[in-house]
C-alpha cells in the first residue's frame, strides 16, 4: 500500500499534521475546528475503544480510504467513491492576475469563500494544515487554492474554488498550475480529490495534465440517534 495515497487521513495525521492530531493508539483525527478527518492505521483496527473520546454526541466525521469495521451504536454511511488525481511533471504556465499568499489578515475572506462554494469541510483553522493563495478582484476574494493532507514527499492540493460572480475567467486553473509546479519545484507530487460528478472540475485537472491514479471510498461515521 502506498500509504500517502491509499490511506490520506491517517498518513497526514501520522506525519506532517502529528503535533495536531487527537489519537487513541491506531485511531487519529484532526480537531473539530481544523477537519472533520478521521483516520484509522488500517482496515483492522478495532474503533470500540477510540471512537467515544475521539468523537463528539451527535458529530459526524469522514473517512477516506481506508475504513475499520463500524462500533455497535455507529453508522458507517458510503459515498460515491472520489477520483483521486496525481501530477507527476511540472505542467504549462497558465497567465493570469497576481496570486497572493493567504494568512490571518485574509481568513474571514477565505471562510466567506468557502462557506459559499466549499462548505462541509472547510472549517475555521483548516487554513492552518498547510500553505493558501488567492487571487483578489475588486477587493474580493474571487478564487483560492491551498495544500491540506500530505506527507514528506506528497501534498493535496485542495479548496479551488471560485467565487460565482468570477467564473470563466481561468483563475482555477490558474492556482492548479502555479501551485502544482511550485510543488513539484520542491520534490513534493501534487494530488488531489474531486467527485466524479464534479464532471467540469475533473475535467480540468484531466485537461492541465493531473491523471486519474485510483478511485478511493470515502465515508461518513456517525453515532446513531
Amino acid at each position: 500500500m502506498d500509504t500517502a495515497l491509499d490511506n490520506p487521513f491517517w498518513s497526514a495525521l501520522d506525519s506532517i499534521h502529528r503535533d495536531i492530531a487527537l489519537r487513541a493508539g491506531d485511531v487519529a483525527r484532526y480537531p473539530a475546528d481544523h477537519a472533520p478527518f478521521l483516520g484509522v492505521s488500517s482496515a483492522g483496527v478495532s474503533l470500540d475503544d477510540a471512537i467515544e473520546s475521539l468523537v463528539a454526541p451527535g458529530e459526524a466525521v469522514y473517512l477516506l480510504g481506508v475504513a475499520p469495521h463500524t462500533p455497535v451504536g455507529w453508522t458507517l454511511q458510503a459515498f460515491h467513491p472520489l477520483a483521486q488525481m496525481v501530477c507527476d511533471t511540472p505542467l504549462p504556465v497558465v497567465d493570469g492576475p497576481d496570486i497572493v499568499p493567504l494568512d490571518d489578515a485574509h481568513r474571514d475572506d477565505v471562510l466567506a469563500l468557502t462557506a459559499l462554494v466549499y462548505p462541509h469541510y472547510f472549517r475555521a483553522r483548516t487554513m492552518d494544515l498547510g500553505h493558501y493563495f488567492g487571487i483578489y478582484e475588486g477587493g474580493r476574494l474571487a478564487a483560492m487554492i491551498g495544500e491540506r493532507l500530505g506527507s514528506a514527499d506528497r501534498r493535496e492540493m485542495s479548496a479551488i474554488c471560485t467565487h460565482p460572480d468570477s467564473t470563466g475567467r481561468g483563475y482555477a486553473r490558474h492556482l492548479t498550475t502555479w501551485l502544482t509546479n511550485h510543488t513539484l519545484a520542491r520534490g513534493v507530487q501534487p494530488f488531489l480529490h474531486v467527485s466524479h460528478e464534479n464532471s467540469r472540475a475533473k475535467a480540468l485537472y484531466e485537461q492541465l495534465g493531473y491523471r486519474v491514479r485510483r478511485d478511493i471510498g470515502f465515508w461518513s461515521l456517525k453515532r446513531r440517534q
